[in-house]
């Protein structure tokens, strides 16, 4: 049996994972999905004053009160920073990082550093009070309509600070095996330079971003993959 828990990204919560974790459990693994602070469910503990360090700490929260060993880490995202960083604390309980369409940065770095110019713009011109409200579903490559009417209802504000406040590592994080999914390799973000310039096997699933969404159950047989490969 493998462990996993599924971070999610911007605008979303623990329930975006809903499909993937059903297969992953129906293949009798243990699957843990975490909502972020001021997220989701715990949308009512929004706020400005919410950054990187707060979910990471998060994470490290389920971890340990979970006891949770030999994991297989997957963040979606934003969730990327999330990851990395919770695993440079406790890389003792992390077996295997799967960044999924995910930002990854070097110590010091903040998605702000590592984003395009207009995706900077574009949060700049709607961030209201410290919080990013959410872009349509089409803009994470969510386009059927009975999708779309169960995605764009869920997602919430995000805080700005997440993006702007720099990840802290220690290095540690780069001796826990990577892999990438990269669901976008020819969009405007760099999911795919990024994978290529920290060496990760990458298997694509050009699906859109949101492929937890669109193509649940592929991207759980490629969680699968890892669960047997680790």
């Amino acid at each position: 049996m493998t462990t996993y828990v599924l971070v999610h990204g911007a605008w979303h919560g623990g329930w975006c994972w809903r499909h993937v974790s059903a297969r992953l459990r129906e293949a009798g693994h243990e699957v843990h999905t975490p909502t972020l602070t001021g997220l989701g469910e715990r949308a009512h503990l929004a706020g400005p004053e919410i950054g990187l360090r707060t979910h990471v700490d998060d994470l490290l929260g389920l971890l340990r009160y979970e006891d949770l060993r030999d994991v297989v880490l997957v963040g979606h995202s934003y969730a990327g920073l999330v990851v990395r960083e919770a695993a440079d604390r406790v890389p003792e309980r992390v077996s295997q990082i799967v960044m999924v369409d995910a930002w990854a940065g070097r110590d010091g770095e903040s998605l702000d550093d590592l984003a395009p110019a207009f995706f900077l713009d574009w949060i700049e011109s709607v961030t209201v009070d410290g919080m990013i409200p959410p872009s349509p579903a089409a803009a994470v490559g969510v386009t059927e309509p009975d999708q779309v009417a169960w995605l764009e209802p869920r997602l919430t504000a995000h805080p700005r600070r997440t993006f702007s406040e720099p990840t802290r590592l220690s290095g540690a994080v780069d001796a826990i095996a990577c892999r990438a999914v990269l669901c976008t390799p020819g969009g405007p973000m760099p999911f795919a330079r990024l994978a290529d310039e920290n060496g990760w096997a990458a298997t694509v699933l050009d699906v859109g971003h949101d492929a937890m969404v669109t193509a649940p159950q592929a991207l759980a047989d490629i969680l699968l993959q890892h669960a047997y490969t680790s």
